[in-house]
This record gives structure tokens, sequence and C-alpha cells, in this order.
């Protein structure tokens, strides 16, 4: 049996360095996926654009149940696999793994809150997957692991290091007048992600 772990970090740097931590720990990468805001345009994704139709190859095989990353074949790592989707609510997203492929084809599906429905999906409470979603909205980046039952101690212990508390997050953006995930809402600027990410510095 397996548990499904999820946690919240400020950046894509943060995340990073907790997935290539749980890879170093023994998980596999294909138990292993990472959801990043890229408001901020750091990722271009262009050398994935074989097709030349202005969609990563990577993402558009996601959405087609291939799941990102998988052209680059096992073994290479996780963050080697990197796509771009656009998420309704959330905005544009760098992402790879079991979960960005799951919510890529709920996108792809029409269906709204892809990224809400694969993370209740995968076990994660309706609240937690907004606000996680929110997260990611305002900068923010998500890492969920699929881990056997008897290591959760073990891979959460590792992906705490520079998690952010969800609940006292969940609890700030209510106070600044959220009120859930919300498919229409406008993806953050470059200048809104920069003023989010002062807050909690």
């Amino acid at each position: 049996m397996t548990t499904t772990i999820s946690r919240l970090y400020n950046s894509y740097t943060d995340a990073k360095e907790a997935v290539r931590s749980l890879e170093t720990a023994g998980l596999s990468h294909n138990d292993i996926s990472i959801m990043a805001s890229n408001a901020e345009g750091w990722y271009k994704g262009k050398d994935h654009d074989r097709d030349n139709d202005g969609t990563d190859d990577r993402a558009e095989g996601a959405a087609k149940g291939a799941g990102i990353g998988a052209a680059l074949g096992g073994g290479v790592g996780l963050l080697t696999g990197l796509g771009l989707l656009a998420i309704p609510g959330v905005g544009p997203v760098v992402a790879a793994g079991w979960l960005a492929a799951t919510a890529a084809g709920a996108v792809a599906g029409g269906a709204t809150g892809g990224i809400v429905g694969a993370l209740t999906e995968a076990g994660v409470s309706k609240d937690d997957a907004e606000v996680y979603a929110e997260g990611i909205r305002r900068g923010g980046a998500l890492v969920t692991a699929r881990v056997p039952d008897g290591e959760r101690a073990k891979y959460e212990a590792v992906m705490d290091r520079a998690a952010i508390n969800v609940r006292e997050r969940g609890t700030a953006y209510r106070q600044s007048g959220w009120s859930g995930y919300d498919p229409n809402a406008s993806p953050y600027t470059r200048e809104q992600v920069t003023a989010e990410r002062n807050l909690y510095r």
C-alpha cells in the first residue's frame, strides 16, 4: 500500500531541492510529481516544441495520457522531464510526473479544477487541494509523492525541510479575501508573485 504526501513550497528552487532529496533518499522519480508557477516566465520550454505549435510536446503527451517526461525514458530523473501547462484558475505551470499528467488530462478533457481534482483523487482533502492550487497560482510550487506506507515518516521528513505550513498559508489567503479555488481567477503577474513572496520572507 502507498500513501500520497503533498507539500507546498515558496518557489520552484525549494521544490526542486525536495525532489532531488526524495530521489536521493531512494524514491523512484515515477512516484514523484512537481508543479510550479511559471508566472515569472523563468521556464521557456522552447527546446521541446518540435512541432512548433507553441506548446511543449511533453505537456501535450501528458494530456494524451503518456505522462510528462515520458518521452525522455526512465532513469533520468523527474526534473529532466519538465513541461508547460496552462491550468484554469492557476495560470502557467511547469510540471512533471504522475500527478501533473493526471491534472493535464483533466484540463485537456475540459474538466475545471484539474489540479484540485487530481489532488483529491490522490487522497488530499479538498480544502488542502484548493490551498495548494492557490499557492501555485501565487508563485509557489507543489511536490507530491507516492510512498510506501511503512516509509511515510522518512519521506515526510525529507519533504518538510523547506515546506510551508499549508494550514497557516490557507488562513493567510482567506484573511486577504480569498474564498477558495476559482477556475476563472486571473493568473498572477510577475509583480504580484514578487509581492506575494515578500510577504513570507
